[in-house]
């Protein structure tokens, strides 16, 4: 039952603080229906999205706190409001199926408790969202601190930043240039009546115009079509690839630049990542598209681990960050995130390019990147590794969606459709 799992799934982002593709994971292994999977993701999300409102809605819905054994019912009427304030489905059929996810988790005598909760907000829905909208926090969805930071870094523009992260993303593929055209992909997408359009950038994605079940895509399980916003495929336009080059993906899984990597050039590629179980991930995509690496369970910043001590030629450095930028994917990470996580994340940032930085043949190209909104991470960890070094020129991107920083680049959420994601591009002079 979907309301069921999108509640049992809440509860462990919510109380539990994983993450919700954790949560979800083994909550979703043992359902073989494709449109219960989505739509509990679907209510996750919705919730997320609407965290604080919802809770301070039950806080004044419920006369008195649940006791701690009934706090799983509380996530079901979560997922209830969600519904309701989303207006998607009728009123009385969101009910009903709220208190039946009640009596299928066994809490029977909480079933009239849960019926009437959500009548109750049905009755006083506007004063409730009247008095929300007021209250930052509520009427945006996100944490006082996140919103602060928004607009300090995007004064001009944090409103539509926000807004964007609380609109369902569009689902954008990868063609695989080694199996197809994108001109062929996107005839045999239409052939099974999946509309998709050609953006100018990048060169190698599609945009469905609906959502549809990625495993039953036109070559998918094939390798010749991945899952890849815009935003992550101008990585590998940002290295300026060419057969015969030496490359490293310092920070690689979960192995979507990775593997676009291999699929634009025949490169002798190194890929890191310190998490055994991610690097584990990756390895499997690769062995889906047919493509090969030489894949090591290492810390980037630590070189004398792993360096064989020839230069690269060509480094990528998808860094850990605060993923501000993909939260509209992402939609826990919003409160999974807290205020002093972003100065850990900039001196990791800082180790990884000073690291790495030695291990760049001269005439070679690092390209930093992180998916994130905040200066902090973006243009301001740019300018300083700049000033730091010597011999080091700033490349330019043109014709990207977005904006020049100084020095870098930054797309924002929903910029030609994208995530927001930063990209610093440095090339090592000879000398």
């Amino acid at each position: 039952m979907p309301r069921l799992l999108a509640a049992r799934a809440l509860t462990r982002v919510l109380d539990g603080g994983q993450t919700l593709e954790g949560a979800l994971a083994p909550l979703l292994a043992g359902s073989s229906d494709a449109r219960d999977r989505a739509l509990t993701r679907r209510l996750c999300h919705a919730a997320l999205r609407d965290w604080p409102a919802i809770d301070d809605a039950l806080e004044e819905l419920l006369r008195k706190p649940l006791p701690r054994r009934a706090q799983p019912v509380r996530f079901v009427l979560v997922v209830g409001l969600a519904e309701l304030r989303e207006r998607r489905e009728p009123d009385h059929a969101v009910v009903h199926c709220a208190v039946e996810a009640v009596r299928a988790g066994g809490w029977g005598p909480l079933a009239g408790l849960t019926n009437a909760v959500l009548r109750n907000y049905l009755r006083r829905r506007q004063v409730i969202e009247s008095r929300q909208i007021r209250d930052p926090v509520l009427a945006w969805g996100y944490p006082a601190w996140l919103i602060e930071r928004v607009r300090s870094d995007w004064p001009e523009s944090w409103q539509e930043v926000l807004s964007e992260g609380n609109r369902p993303p569009p689902l954008v593929l990868r063609v695989n240039r080694r199996c197809w055209t994108r001109e062929e992909a996107l005839k045999a997408l239409q052939a099974v009546g999946l509309a998709a359009k050609a953006p100018r950038v990048p060169p190698d994605a599609l945009i469905l115009e609906r959502h549809a079940q990625v495993s039953s895509l036109p070559g998918f399980a094939a390798g010749t079509l991945s899952v890849q916003d815009g935003a992550a495929q101008l990585a590998t336009e940002a290295l300026e690839l060419g057969d015969g080059l030496r490359v490293l993906d310092a920070c690689a899984a979960p192995g979507g630049k990775t593997a676009h990597i291999l699929e634009r050039a025949s490169v002798d590629l190194t890929a890191l990542e310190r998490d055994p179980a991610r690097l584990e991930r990756l390895e499997s995509n690769l062995l889906r598209l047919g493509l090969n690496a030489r894949c090591l369970v290492a810390d980037a910043s630590c070189p004398d681990d792993w360096w064989d001590g020839r230069p690269f030629d060509r480094i990528l450095i998808d860094a850990p960050c605060s993923a501000t930028g993909v939260i509209r994917r992402h939609p826990d990470i919003r409160w999974l995130r807290k205020p002093d996580d972003i100065e850990a994340l900039a001196a990791t940032q800082r180790s990884l390019l000073d690291a790495l930085w030695p291990l760049l043949a001269p005439g070679g190209m690092l390209v930093y990147a992180t998916c994130s909104l905040l200066r902090e991470e973006n243009e301001h960890q740019a300018r300083s590794f700049v000033e730091r070094h010597e011999q080091i020129q700033v490349v330019e991107q043109s014709g990207w969606p977005g904006r020049s920083c100084d020095p870098g680049h930054q797309i924002l959420p929903g910029e030609a459709g994208m995530d927001g994601f930063f990209y610093l591009s440095v090339r090592r002079l000879s000398g």
